[in-house]
């Protein structure tokens, strides 16, 4: 699940949009060697929202460090930037700063189901599960995430190409008043004679219409129409929230991931998130350089010095902004529980105001920062 007709979509880059640095050759978290995610989407059912039976709009996505993470924990961290959301699992990594499980997404009242159940599937004990709210699209209170879909994310979770968009965990959820999801993006660092990759995956819920920047471009006021249609807020309204996970090789200590997490609310600000009250914008880093058993009860650790941090800083701030404007350019318009409507960002409108901007690039020149040469 999740190999799905979304890997045909264009993305960002195809329609023009400049974005800083160098990706991987997928754009996405899977650039970073080992890393695997997987998707279970859950779309059934139309009309009046009847608790329990529908219409459902959810699912389920899982990021794997490695194949057996369970076993061979990798180093991590996690910063919230604003705290009005959940992500379990993240006491355990503050205080030994390991991190041996998948790192779960899914929709917040099925927080509970996805722990229990990753649990089951490989005897990790603390797992990392976060959690946006769907509530405008799914019959949240239905709790239709189950077991089964767990499993089926963490068994199917490879490397390669990333669905985006009205997927997995992201299948429900919204962004700057359009519909959104899960977004992607990569981007290779050079340090020295090393490379690095750092990659980062979006679950993209947050934002009001007029916040949002494409590229430096003021998309959300000069695409004010296609706003949401709710014909019945279901209980609970909220700004929203973004989770945010950052994968790389390069060997940081879990200090250093905490900066690098942190980077991340740089990456979500460029496209015009303020992290209003209500929002919780969680970030989790780790990294997958390999920790050696120097001896029995010994590990032996490599650490880039701070001083050589900043181009994965940059990285960091590149990807996020590139993987949130990827999932909103994959999502399609979506009509959910009694009607609510959540519209996709219209592709020839976006790029008609990058162009008013001068910020609109020739599809595949949009790896660097455009030159003036470049503008149309």
């Amino acid at each position: 699940m999740g190999r799905t007709n979304q890997l045909s979509k264009p993305r960002a880059r195809e329609l023009g949009v400049p974005f800083e640095g160098q990706p991987g050759p997928f754009n996405a978290i899977t650039d970073v060697p080992g890393v695997l995610v997987g998707h279970t989407t859950l779309i059934r059912g139309a009309g009046a929202q009847v608790v329990g039976q529908g219409p459902v709009r959810t699912g389920v996505t899982a990021i794997l460090p490695h194949a057996d993470i369970t076993h061979q924990p990798v180093l991590a961290s996690y910063f919230s930037f604003n705290g009005c959301g959940e992500m379990i699992g993240t006491i355990y990594l503050e205080e030994t700063g390991l991190l041996g499980s998948p790192i779960m997404l899914t929709n917040t009242n099925s927080v509970g189901t996805v722990r229990d159940a990753v649990i089951a599937w490989g005897g990790s004990t603390l797992p990392v599960v976060a959690e946006t709210w769907d509530g405008q699209l799914n019959d949240i209170y239905g709790f239709h995430v189950q077991q089964e879909h767990v499993f089926a994310a963490l068994e199917g979770a490879a490397s390669g190409p990333v669905a985006e968009g009205n997927v997995g965990g992201g299948t429900g959820m919204t962004a700057y008043d359009f519909k959104a999801g899960i977004g992607t993006a990569s981007r290779l660092v050079t340090i020295g004679e090393e490379r690095y990759v750092l990659g980062v995956l979006v679950q993209a819920n947050h934002g009001e219409r007029a916040q949002l920047v494409v590229a430096g471009a003021p998309v959300g006021h000069e695409i004010s129409d296609h706003m949401p249609v709710i014909h019945q807020r279901n209980h609970w309204e909220r700004q929203g929230s973004i989770i945010i996970v950052l994968g790389t090789d390069a060997p940081l200590l879990p200090t250093q991931l905490k900066a690098v997490a942190k980077r991340a609310a740089l990456g979500l600000a460029r496209s015009g998130s303020i992290g209003g009250y209500s929002s919780g914008d969680i970030f989790i880093a780790f990294s997958t350089a390999p920790l050696k058993r120097e001896r029995p009860g010994y590990l032996q650790l490599s650490m880039l010095e701070y001083k050589h941090i900043n181009p994965i800083f940059a990285a960091a701030v590149q990807a996020t902004d590139e993987a949130i404007i990827n999932a909103l350019v994959a999502a399609e318009t979506m009509r959910g529980i009694n009607d609510n409507t959540f519209y996709a960002l219209p592709h020839a409108r976006l790029r008609q105001v990058l162009r008013k901007y001068r910020r609109l690039v020739t599809p595949g020149r949009a790896a660097r920062p455009p030159t003036k040469a470049q503008w149309e």
